[in-house]
């Protein structure tokens, strides 16, 4: 299950009990971190959690500021610095030498947090890209009597343009973050920005939500299994695709979201291809690989695997070519055969494991290999780093957040 559903379907849970709840989200990281901004955890208040916002390590603390948060009903930004010793000398140990900021908000009735968390679940549920615009620091040049920018402010909208959840900042803001907002989601990664009008200076956190990456699996033969599940336990949406009813059945393929029967030659009648999709062929049938590849390969997919061997692929290429089929490098270029990561995958779940590697690298356009010998960031930093300070940010004190953690300070 993807991450956000999970957080979905646990706050759901919480409040058919009626339990309070409060949400944490990741908005900014500076230096090294487990997670990155956009990552959430759900809190209820006995202290169960759904998600996750770092290791392990920051969550205890946290889920002491969730308890006052939803006792205030206030959101409040916390900020973990681990970049001194103190941390591992009061027992946060982390040693990552790096900088967190989180928001924590009441998701009680009529809340922004709760429209923000029903915004999350409607996108999940139309399988569609959004953004929220979220404010996680102001300062007040002159008195404002309007609360529009209070620490949790945000307006929320989709591909198609504003929906039902949509709010409008000031209009000598709008313009300029509906911009930036559509630039954050056009790149697909969240950034922050800050802003200036005559009455107050604001950071805003753009949020950005992506759909679970969708895997579509050519084949149902048993090999196919492992790669369903494993692709599952990642928190893709998994259709597949088979020309046997024997084997293309939801009993057998549970773990998936779809399972389609439908001829190799009719897969584009029946099947969306779309832009952000990867698709595995491995129907173990040659006459049903030469269709499929002949359909994929001018399709908009990023992404096409087929197992087999090079000479295989060779012979089935060859095929196509005499068939006058025009293929092109750039069509090449998204066809990996043989599927996977070298990884000495043997088995089964190992040659799961080896797939879903290499179409995550793929969609990260990382190379693979070892991170030890990566002379780079493990994690891109433009997610985290990216930001366009225009003014001063206030002062805070440092404070202690509990026994435990030294260098957390709260706003």
């Amino acid at each position: 299950m993807n991450e956000l559903q999970a957080v979905c379907e646990a706050y759901e849970a919480a409040r058919a009990r009626g339990e309070r709840t409060a949400l944490a989200t990741v908005v900014q990281v500076e230096g090294s971190a487990y997670r990155r901004p956009g990552a959430r955890m759900l809190i209820t208040e006995r202290g169960h959690t759904a998600g996750s916002i770092s290791g392990g390590c920051l969550e205890r603390d946290v889920l002491e500021h969730a308890a006052q948060v939803m006792q205030t009903g206030a959101a409040q930004i916390i900020e973990y610095d681990t970049r001194g010793s103190e941390d591992i000398v009061w027992g946060l140990g982390l040693g990552c030498n790096g900088v967190v900021r989180i928001l924590l908000e009441s998701l009680h009735e009529g809340s922004t947090g709760t429209r923000a968390l029903q915004y999350i679940a409607a996108c999940l549920h139309a399988r569609k890209a959004g953004i929220m615009p979220t404010v996680i620091r102001k300062m007040e040049t002159t008195k404002h009597e309007n609360d529009t920018y209070h620490i949790g402010a945000r307006f929320m909208f989709a591909e198609h343009g504003l929906n039902d959840y949509a709010r409008s900042f000031a209009a000598d803001l709008d313009a300029r973050i509906r911009a930036d907002a559509q630039t954050a989601l056009r790149e697909g990664r969240p950034m922050l920005r800050a802003y200036e009008t005559s009455a107050l200076r604001i950071e805003i956190f753009f949020d950005v939500l992506m759909p679970p990456r969708a895997l579509i699996i050519f084949g149902a033969e048993q090999d196919a299994l492992p790669v369903v599940q494993q692709a599952r336990l990642l928190g893709w949406h998994v259709t597949v695709v088979d020309t046997r009813a024997r084997n293309a059945t939801l009993e057998r393929f549970s773990a998936a979201d779809e399972v389609v029967l439908c001829r190799a030659e009719s897969v584009a009648a029946h099947i969306a291809l779309p832009t952000d999709a990867a698709a595995v062929v491995m129907t173990h049938n040659y006459l049903d690989d030469v269709a499929l590849v002949a359909t994929l390969l001018p399709s908009p997919l990023p992404y096409i695997g087929l197992l087999g061997p090079k000479q295989r692929t060779a012979k089935l290429l060859a095929e196509l070519r005499a068939s006058n089929v025009l293929l092109t490098d750039a069509q090449l270029a998204r066809l990996h055969s043989p599927i996977g990561m070298d990884i000495g995958a043997e088995t089964p779940a190992e040659i799961a494991l080896a797939i879903s590697a290499e179409i995550k690298a793929v969609s990260a356009t990382r190379g693979g290999g070892f991170l030890r010998e990566r002379n780079a960031p493990i994690h891109d930093e433009r997610a985290s780093q990216l930001v366009v300070r225009d003014f001063p940010l206030a002062p805070r004190a440092a404070v202690r957040a509990s026994a435990s953690v030294m260098g957390c300070r709260a706003s």
